[in-house]
């Protein structure tokens, strides 16, 4: 078995694809990229340009999902990995009101209910 299908197989929580702008900030700036995916528990997105974080720092991710951006999903996220020009981030905390917002994108990329109840019974374990 490859390194890939292992990583694939340990993997809880089902990757959505989503073109969407994302904005990183703390304490020394902030950064627009785009997202690649995001899952409940985490987001991978195209590294900026001029951005120099390292695995296990923390962010704010923000995720505008209309352009009004009143619907908004933010996480506090830290770097879990950084892979070629790509940044895969761990979700450390999210708010009630996004993480509804990010339960319903993920409950209509799936279109199965029953696996994304399984999902986020695995987040609270």
């Amino acid at each position: 078995m490859n390194k890939n299908s292992e990583f694939n197989e340990q993997r809880r929580f089902s990757r959505i694809s989503f073109d969407a702008d994302v904005q990183l900030v703390d304490a020394k700036g902030s950064w627009r990229s785009q997202l690649i995916d995001l899952s409940l528990k985490g987001a991978l997105i195209a590294a900026p340009q001029d951005w120099s974080g390292q695995p296990g720092e923390h962010f704010l991710l923000e995720l505008a999902l209309d352009s009004s951006e009143e619907m908004v999903i933010r996480m506090e996220v830290s770097v879990s990995h950084l892979e070629n020009d790509h940044i895969g981030f761990r979700c450390e905390h999210i708010d009630l009101d996004s993480i509804s917002h990010l339960r319903r994108l993920v409950e209509l990329n799936l279109g199965d209910a029953e696996l994304l109840d399984r999902e986020l019974s695995a987040l609270s374990k």
